[in-house]
């Protein structure tokens, strides 16, 4: 007590075991304890990034950390410090105007998460003060209140359950705002506290705030009068997090542990890391590109000029002498001037506004798959959710897919089919003639018809409906009745339809539910769990109760769970069931080989297989076990280890009754969906926790392997062959695989990658956990990286990968292997549990499954769908058309912006290298954020180059665009030199129309502005319908934004030249737009310049022979209506597609 007090005073136990002391009701414990007040954090919810005072600040700060954003700061702030040729407008208004945008959609959504904090944090909630129930906002709550919940409210922080309203000091919870799970969870009350609130006198010791929202470690010392304080332990079940909801229980009491942004589900809440898209990586290539470019042509200019000044008289002509200050300026600072002058005046080469146009086209885009009908399922009522917009194009790119098994793959609806005891198989079949339901269809050949004795089925069927953490949902007046034992209507010898429809089962897995149900079936029913006594009505009619002693939790590494209870005639059992690899070593071994028979055989047919054992303890044994789990459960440090340590020791020398069989169903479309990802050209690997030949049976299930592939297996069975060290026969192995699959295979042709075409070199690979292990953690350094890539080659080698017996970090580890191998190759990982969330993170994409495993995959993921099969148009059809947008966007800007200052730069060597600029200050201004903004971002939202529907049908056509191969640098040149082709004619042909520039009926002479009018206005209607061009599929939004961008140019040009500005020091456009246009020649010209510019495209469209996907598309309709049209038009608009599933008309 001393030693404790001694500690608490220099603050040592905090230090020492990272933990946290609360009061109860803040009444400090005896005297003999040193109080010491403790300082928490308060419970407000702060979700929000700015306040008032701090948004321009840190917004701005945020902004400018944008390369692109900088870098036009520093072009603005040269404007304006040094003498430019061109206005700081130009730069400053479209930085402006970007930065605007962007602070008010970051500042909005900031906004609504203030509003939701607010709506939180005002939430009133009732505290238990002084023998007081008082209302107080639950941002006020503080670590240490005993805070009252009634039924239906949510848990305002995370409390310790005191008290309930329920008999047997339970409570029920849902937490479907925390993981998903609507189920009810049931928490405990801490044993042995005062009924009486007001007068319990208690401590908690508990760790410090981490996010695992299933783990707690805590103990509470209770104080009595004069007594030594009794010490309980606590865990996850006598936690309640906040967010979750009180249910079927009418009030509880609890003290507040954590608060505020110290709750589970706060911590829970804190972002991912940003991922970043292959585009992103391509914009920044380019854009270093176009940077050399620009300071290219600065220096060139730069050089040229003082060249040119060289000269005798250049430098001074007699009609531009001089000033004194002008001849006193230092000549390099002077050059260094003239540098910056001219990096201002072709600055515009590097897109600003681009990066508002691709954000915005990620986040709209984005509604797209949001709002598609086709991946709403009824059941669940839910579409599908995007939580990282930031991805969109990645979903055209992949190239590996991770999927998990069990409730991806497969339904997670399991059914009980058969099960196996003591060597003797029973298949539940619904003819009544077979007595108690079983009809034992095989076993050893000379015992065909007989059944194991009535005991041991009555045992095993006891071991299901005992070894669960099955809740029972259920009426009042039912469970009433029951308690009673007064169900008239259930026989053991027939199907219990009533309980079965009336009688709601809960359970955290839908394996355990199944298999309480098939002990049904055949006669035992659970009733329930009431004061850890839990109820069975057996074949008899008879009520059999069984103190619940002790609960040994499942959990993956074990692999199994156990309970030990006690019989009303005082014997101690312990029942357990798990997998088999786990429960094998665990019983005599005499008994193993009459179960594992049918194990392998119920595996191989695809079923999902558990073992049941159990054991009888002796006063001793249970003794001993029952100390060491309450002395584990107290423990604040390594309570996890401890633990496991116990039931490592309780769960052995145990008698193995049999053996269990569930089917698991593919999900829908399954098989459809894995084909069609294989026929895109993507590798497919499927990593599970469940076991080889299970898995197995379902990659057939899934055309994942054919009855044609030879499967390369690398399991411990196969290491364990041949008698000699696992690590010799594992490099043995390697080698010869690789060998196999890699050195003698034939090279894989270009679009062919289903193996299906080449027969006979179809491979497919296995390989488990333990196996996974020694390759990636071998005992040398150098076989290490050996494995790793031998392994690595196999694998990208085979149609198909089975990963079995992994661990969640296992499944992480593969994927970021194959994510940093040679070529950085995009992967995709999908998966539907809380298992799967390490490698949906890890993965560049992670799809989460709304399945019924909870919604942590959701949470963590970019993307959910609701089933797998919509995985195939999420890829197929929206991932193409993303990608095949986004990279037109990209491309296109670069271009325009090239067209755009390339005149410019060649004007320079018509006026002396003056820095004098071709175009008026408005048309550099709103040349990128209105002239030609709005039509390059309708096209990237709904440009549709092949229909939906085509896509979906020809998986290969995703191909096309694999490897980024729109952003390469081959495309990229393309499209560089259109634009210098359509910038040196812009320039040239209007620079030889002005040969003569007498152009108007009464011989006026045109000037500069109205030279830089024309080529801006060829640039503006050239650029444009060149993007009309490209635009195969029209909408009324193409049509209104093309021809009204086209438009508003030709009218804000008569308007700004019209009206004489009271602002603008010079007038340079004063009627300068209406003058040009009035002379014929101009008109000439101006239409001659745009047929002239998109001849050559037009052209290459008529005469090139038709391939790629177009063609491909016209060929694959034609083909599919015996040469006639489609009925249905390919442009059928995904806008359209969306939101109307009976409209075939084109919008």
């Amino acid at each position: 007590m001393l030693r404790r007090r001694l500690n608490r005073l220099l603050g040592g136990d905090e230090r020492r075991v990272d933990s946290r002391t609360i009061y109860v009701g803040h009444r400090p414990s005896p005297a003999t304890e040193a109080f010491i007040p403790p300082k928490f954090c308060d419970n407000r919810i702060v979700s929000s990034k700015y306040t008032v005072w701090n948004f321009l600040p840190k917004n701005l700060f945020e902004q400018f950390r944008r390369i692109a954003n900088f870098y036009f700061l520093i072009i603005f702030l040269v404007q304006v410090i040094v003498d430019t040729p061109t206005s700081p407008v130009t730069s400053g208004l479209p930085l402006f105007f970007v930065i605007t945008v962007t602070a008010i959609k970051q500042g909005y959504e900031d906004w609504l998460r203030h509003k939701a904090d607010n709506e939180v944090n005002k939430y009133l909630v009732t505290v238990l003060e002084d023998g007081q129930r008082i209302r107080k906002e639950s941002e006020k709550i503080k670590v240490g209140d005993v805070v009252e919940v009634e039924e239906d409210e949510t848990f305002p922080c995370d409390l310790i359950l005191l008290q309930s309203s329920r008999d047997d000091g339970t409570c029920f919870v849902t937490t479907a705002s925390l993981d998903g799970e609507s189920n009810h969870k049931t928490h405990y009350t801490v044993p042995d506290t005062e009924r009486d609130l007001e007068s319990l006198n208690a401590t908690i010791e508990c760790e410090q705030p981490q996010p695992d929202l299933y783990k707690f470690v805590g103990r509470v010392h209770i104080y009595k009068d004069s007594h030594e304080p009794s010490v309980r332990s606590l865990g996850p079940e006598n936690l309640l997090l906040k967010g979750a909801t009180l249910k079927n229980t009418q009030k509880i009491c609890g003290v507040a542990v954590y608060t505020g942004m110290e709750t589970k589900m706060a911590l829970n809440y804190q972002g991912k890391s940003q991922k970043r898209s292959a585009v992103e990586k391509s914009i920044n290539a380019f854009l270093l590109v176009y940077l050399c470019i620009l300071v290219s042509k600065a220096l060139v200019c730069t050089t040229l000029k003082y060249v040119w000044q060289s000269k005798p008289g250049q430098d001074e002509p007699w009609y531009n002498e001089k000033t004194q200050r002008e001849k006193d300026t230092n000549m390099y600072l002077k050059m260094f001037t003239d540098f910056l002058s001219f990096m201002v005046l072709f600055n515009f080469i590097i897109p600003v506004s681009m990066y508002v146009t691709v954000e915005m086209q990620k986040f709209l885009g984005s509604f797209f798959i949001s709002w598609d009908k086709d991946f709403f399922d009824p059941e669940i009522e839910e579409g599908a959710l995007v939580n990282t917009s930031d991805l969109n194009e990645e979903l055209g790119q992949v190239e590996y897919v991770f999927t998990d098994k069990t409730g991806t793959l497969t339904q997670n609806n399991m059914e009980f089919i058969e099960c196996c005891i003591d060597g003797f198989q029973y298949k539940y079949q619904d003819a009544s003639s077979e007595l108690d339901r079983f009809c034992v269809t095989d076993g050893p050949v000379n015992k065909l018809q007989q059944k194991a004795g009535r005991e041991r089925e009555e045992l095993f069927l006891r071991a299901l409906c005992l070894c669960h953490t099955v809740q029972v949902k259920e009426s009042t007046e039912q469970s009433q009745g029951q308690e009673d034992g007064k169900i008239d209507q259930v026989d053991g010898l027939a199907p219990l339809h009533p309980p079965q429809e009336e009688v709601g089962f809960i359970a955290s897995s839908p394996d355990e539910i199944a298999l309480v149900m098939g002990a049904m079936r055949y006669g035992f029913t659970f009733l329930g769990l009431e004061s850890k006594t839990m109820k069975i009505l057996n074949r008899n009619k008879d009520v059999e109760m069984y103190e619940l002693l002790h609960v040994l939790n499942f959990d993956p590494v074990r692999r199994r769970m156990s309970v030990i209870v006690r019989s009303k005639l005082g014997d101690t059992l312990l029942f357990c069931k798990g997998a088999d690899s786990s429960i094998f070593p665990r019983v005599r071994q005499e008994e193993v080989e009459r179960i594992r028979l049918h194990v392998e055989r119920n595996a191989t047919e695809g079923y999902r297989t558990l073992c049941v054992a159990y054991k009888c303890l002796s006063a001793e044994e249970y003794a001993q076990a029952d100390a060491g789990l309450r002395e584990a459960r107290l423990a604040l440090q390594d309570r996890e280890e401890k633990l496991m340590a116990v039931y490592n020791q309780v769960e052995t020398g145990m008698s193995l009754i049999g053996a269990t069989a569930v089917e698991d169903r593919l999900q829908e479309e399954a098989a459809e969906t894995m084909e069609a990802l294989q026929g895109a050209g993507m590798k497919v690997w499927v990593l599970t926790g469940d076991k080889m030949e299970t898995a197995k049976s379902t990659c057939y299930a899934c055309r994942l392997f054919q009855r044609n592939t030879e499967l390369l297996e690398l399991t411990l069975r196969t290491l364990e062959d041949g008698g000699r060290r696992r690590e010799e026969r594992l490099h043995d192995l390697l080698l010869e695989y690789h060998k196999k699959a890699v050195q003698e295979a034939p090279p894989v042709k270009a679009g062919v990658t289903r193996s299906w075409s080449v027969a006979n070199h179809d491979y497919g690979f296995i390989i488990d956990g333990a196996s996974l292990s020694m390759v990636l953690n071998s005992s040398s350094e150098s076989n290490s990286s050996l494995y790793k890539n031998l392994f690595l080659q196999i694998c990208q080698n085979c149609t198909a990968v089975l990963c079995c017996r992994m661990a969640p970090l296992q499944k992480a580890q593969i994927v970021k292997m194959v994510k940093n191998s040679k070529g950085n190759p995009i992967t995709l990982s999908i998966g539907d549990g809380a298992n799967d969330v390490s490698m949906i993170l890890e993965a560049h994409v992670g799809i989460g499954i709304k399945g019924k495993e909870g919604r942590q995959a959701v949470r963590n993921s970019d993307y959910a769908i609701p089933k797998l099969k919509h995985l195939k148009k999420l890829l197929l059809a929206h991932g193409h058309l993303y990608y095949v947008r986004i990279a037109h966007l990209v491309q296109y800007f670069f271009y325009k912006n090239l067209c755009f200052i390339l005149p410019q730069f060649l004007y320079q060597f018509f006026c002396g290298y003056s820095q004098q600029p071709l175009y008026d200050a408005a048309y550099l201004t709103m040349y990128n954020i209105c002239f030609t903004s709005m039509p390059i971002l309708a096209y990237s939202l709904l440009e549709q180059h092949i229909c939906v529907e085509v896509l979906l049908d020809n998986a290969t056509l995703y191909r096309e665009i694999a490897k980024n191969a729109m952003l390469r640098w081959a495309p990229f040149l393309y499209w560089t030199s259109l634009g210098v082709f359509h910038g040196l004619l812009f320039f040239f042909g209007v620079w030889y129309l002005f040969r003569n520039p007498a152009l108007q009926d009464n011989g006026q002479v045109f000037g500069n502005w109205s030279y830089g009018t024309i080529v801006f206005t060829v640039l503006v209607f050239t650029v444009t319908l060149k993007l009309a061009l490209d635009t195969r599929h029209w909408t009324w939004i193409n049509h209104f934004v093309i021809w009204g961008s086209l438009a508003f140019y030709v009218f804000f040009s008569f308007f700004w030249g019209g009206i004489i500005w009271p602002f603008l020091k010079q007038q340079r456009l004063y009627f300068v737009f209406a003058n040009m246009l009035s002379s014929v020649s101009a008109w000439l010209v101006i239409i001659l310049l745009i047929l002239l510019s998109l001849l050559p495209e037009i052209l290459l469209v008529v005469f090139r022979k038709p391939r790629g996907p177009h063609a491909r598309q016209k060929k694959l309709v034609q083909s599919s209506t015996g040469g006639l049209p489609s009925p249905q038009s390919s442009a059928r608009p995904l806008l359209m597609r969306t939101f109307s599933d009976e409209s075939n008309a084109v919008i």
